[in-house]
């Protein structure tokens, strides 16, 4: 007997959905490599004009479509030296001569600033010049980290090809204790899976835990989907993800569609936030992650938080919940460095900044700094305690620094003690 049913659609994951909007088509399958429209392309003073300009002149190409392009100073702001100097005035010269409508100048670092001026948004597709780009998953965008020369094609073209990818979903049952963060759920995965756990596949949050998280909270799940080995980390867009965007003065979108279907392939890792603890991730590898209190007691010069990953207004609140009326230890540096101008203005409107500067903290720029050994790096032989995404030897400054890394609880824990402490010793 011969059905007259309509065949019914394959059960297709966000990740598919997305690509499959983005390259003209209903469905795609894992494994298909298609050619994709750019929503939206974003770089920084670091990636963008001195690479991408004469390139561009080489071949006598024009950008394909301004109002699609994001630039943001981040990377060299404040200017200290000549390279410095001469790398941010060649954004700031190309910026103008091209015209550009979108170019955030010192205003923070680009993975915050962009979202926080409405440039992401669900169903889309973008690429950035930075390996921190997937935060813009946590839209239900598709947003992937690439280099110069695929940047150059995008510039021209507004294209580019990728290959459909596996899913991998992490769903994070029950709800996280208080002093335990996103970034302690991240530290997990990571030690657990590796830093090619993501197979630079598409890795998906999901689960009440991740639900429950606030929308800053979720961007340091995706932007470290990276450290996982991910291209991609999405989460479903939600009632959460449409008030930030309202207040980001986002255009309106249909969020209807972009969820995984039930039934769709993927792999699936289960977890019980309720049983976290605070992590701490040890020199030299995010991968190095393990329960806080492995390192109790070890000793700190400098507690840093900063970062797109621990200085959104979310991680300056949960700093200023261990530090309010207390004072660091002797001998300890504090350095605060928001992660944008917005979250900083914020930050002080609340009291949270005060409360910081009241413990001992020093103020830094919105910018990089640090992170990306910039602006005022770690010297030899130091002992930091980090909210930054990465503590590769090196990248905050000297090789001989031993930097850990942990939550903004964790890192003002350690400020107050100095040495690595469970913060939910001091909260409670």
């Amino acid at each position: 007997m011969t059905s007259n049913a309509p065949d019914r659609a394959p059960a297709q994951t966000l990740a598919q959905k997305l690509i499959a909007r983005a390259s003209g088509r209903a469905q795609v399958a894992v494994g298909e490599i298609v050619t994709c429209g750019v929503d939206m392309a974003m770089f920084h003073d670091s990636s963008g004009p001195r690479r991408l300009q004469p390139m561009l002149e080489e071949l006598g190409a024009q950008i394909w479509d301004r109002s699609r392009v994001v630039l943001v100073m981040d990377h060299y702001v404040p200017e200290r030296d000549d390279d410095s100097r001469r790398i941010v005035r060649i954004a700031r010269d190309w910026a103008r001569d091209q015209q550009l409508p979108h170019v955030y100048d010192s205003q923070g670092i680009c993975h915050v600033v962009v979202p926080q001026h409405g440039h992401i948004r669900p169903g889309m597709l973008c690429v950035g010049g930075d390996s921190h780009s997937p935060t813009g998953g946590a839209f239900g965008a598709y947003m992937f980290g690439i280099g110069s020369t695929e940047m150059l094609g995008v510039m021209v073209t507004g294209e580019i090809w990728l290959r459909v990818p596996e899913t991998i979903r992490m769903w994070w049952d029950g709800a996280l204790p208080a002093g335990v963060t996103a970034k302690d759920m991240m530290l997990h995965m990571i030690g657990r899976f590796g830093m090619n756990g993501g197979r630079y596949q598409a890795v998906e949050f999901a689960g009440p835990a991740v639900t429950a998280l606030s929308m800053q909270e979720r961007m340091t799940l995706s932007n470290m989907s990276a450290e996982l080995g991910a291209q991609a980390g999405l989460i479903a867009p939600d009632a959460t993800t449409a008030t930030f965007l309202a207040q980001a003065g986002a255009p309106l979108v249909d969020m209807a569609p972009w969820f995984t279907d039930e039934g769709a392939a993927l792999t699936h890792h289960r977890f019980d936030a309720a049983a976290l603890e605070p992590y701490v991730a040890a020199p030299h590898s995010p991968a190095n992650a393990h329960g806080v209190s492995r390192y109790l007691g070890t000793h700190v010069d400098v507690a840093y938080i900063g970062a797109c990953t621990g200085a959104k207004l979310d991680d300056l609140r949960a700093a200023a919940q261990v530090l309010r009326g207390h004072k660091v230890a002797a001998g300890i540096r504090l350095i605060v460095a928001p992660a944008s101008l917005h979250d900083q203005e914020r930050a002080r409107e609340e009291g949270v900044l005060q409360v910081l500067m009241d413990a001992g903290a020093e103020l830094f720029p919105t910018a990089c700094g640090a992170c990306s050994g910039y602006g005022d790096p770690m010297g030899d032989g130091i002992t930091v305690i980090s909210t930054t995404a990465r503590n590769f030897k090196g990248r905050m400054g000297s090789p001989t620094a031993q930097v850990y890394l942990g939550s903004p609880y964790t890192v003002a824990a350690a400020a107050l003690r100095g040495c690595v402490t469970d913060p939910r010793e001091v909260l409670a």
